[in-house]
């Protein structure tokens, strides 16, 4: 029995040794961005608020999207992907996502197409701390790494429960506080392991599902469901002299889904994809919408409308995990829960790596003690 528990605690002692840093990384960047995101547009109300003019009731859409699409087609390149981003509600700005030679967004002001003010895609402390906490700046390499991690965390889980097990369940959740900083840290880390692990697993699954996206495949997988893929384009045997303008896409997709709250347009660099119109249907807790209808952009013709529960288990998933993991599902308490769990996630691994070193010095000391014991000791 003993073996086997110096098994469960070395495994326990090395993952988090190996891995804890980056567990401690995203939990502090998680809490932060939970503060970070609605303080960055407090501080830079220009660019996301577009107050209505004078007299003027809220716009059913936003100014002409076509010359906006062709002045950014101009300034970015051909061969750059433009997303609109549409006002959620009144007095909100026009966000327009670029990805070519450069990436970043366009704050538009809704009524009059005037660029408000411009922001790379890691500009900045709340862009850069997003960045960060989603891919460790590392773009897919980073979201892997965060999948894998949050797979360790699992383990980090079990074997800390086993670690924590109590014989005695009377003193199962004791924390004492009156003797020295390792005994507190220690019943700290192993009591806020125990107690929260649990909802902090939730967090660290949640957010691994949206880095990684072939997460979504092995929940097909297990639900022997189908993954849905983007429709196709149709070959043509004429390709159009003219193509149908981003405004005329936008009327199209409302028309096809005229209960949906038009959210975003993604634009391809070339019409050699598909178009996607993302909305917000009735219902569903995606807060940003993920119902979408597909159009070809050489036609206008629709090819698929998808509401966030038509499509596979995989993707369908993402309308809850995303607002379960960024707090949006339950509003403010749920927001705060998520950055106290940020906080927490950082905290067992600060204590943890403090409880290790201060271990190791102290067997170092013992050792030293020991030799110049031996040393002393006469012959």
């Amino acid at each position: 029995m003993t073996a086997l528990r110096s098994l469960w605690l070395k495994l326990h002692r090395w993952l988090a040794l190996g891995l804890g840093w980056v567990l401690v990384l995203a939990g502090l960047t998680g809490a932060l961005l939970v503060v970070a995101q609605p303080l960055d547009r407090r501080l830079h109300a220009e660019w996301f608020t577009a107050p209505a003019p004078t007299g003027a009731a809220a716009p059913v859409a936003p100014v002409a999207l076509a010359p906006l699409y062709a002045q950014l087609r101009q300034e970015f390149g051909p061969q750059a992907t433009v997303s609109f981003r549409l006002p959620q509600q009144q007095g909100d700005s026009l966000w327009a996502t670029v990805r070519g030679s450069w990436n970043g967004t366009l704050y538009l002001n809704p009524w009059t197409g005037q660029e408000q003010g411009r922001r790379g895609a890691t500009e900045g402390f709340a862009n850069t701390l997003f960045k960060l906490h989603s891919s460790l700046l590392l773009e897919s390499t980073g979201k892997a790494i965060l999948a894998w991690v949050a797979l360790a965390y699992l383990v980090l889980l079990l074997t800390g429960l086993v670690l924590w097990w109590p014989r005695h369940w009377a003193q199962a959740w004791r924390v004492e506080l009156r003797k020295n900083l390792a005994r507190s840290l220690f019943d700290l880390h192993r009591v806020g392991g125990a107690a929260l692990g649990l909802l902090l697993a939730v967090s660290v699954a949640t957010g691994a599902y949206m880095a990684w996206r072939p997460l979504g495949g092995v929940i097909n997988a297990f639900t022997g469901a189908r993954t849905v893929e983007p429709p196709k384009l149709p070959k043509l045997q004429v390709t159009p002299e003219t193509l149908p303008s981003v405004d005329t896409l936008r009327d199209t997709a409302q028309h096809a889904l005229p209960e949906g709250q038009l959210r975003m347009l993604q634009l391809p660099a070339a019409p050699t994809k598909a178009v996607r119109v993302r909305f917000l249907v009735p219902g569903e807790p995606h807060p940003n919408g993920v119902s979408s209808v597909w159009m070809d952009p050489r036609t206008g013709q629709v090819l698929a409308v998808r509401r966030w529960n038509e499509v596979d288990p995989g993707a369908a998933a993402v309308a809850f995990i995303y607002p379960l993991h960024t707090g949006a599902l339950g509003g403010w308490l749920l927001e705060t829960a998520v950055a106290l769990g940020g906080l927490v996630m950082a905290g067992l691994g600060v204590s943890g790596l403090w409880l290790w070193w201060h271990r190791r010095q102290a067997r170092h000391r013992a050792r030293a003690h020991a030799q110049a014991q031996r040393m002393r000791a006469p012959s």
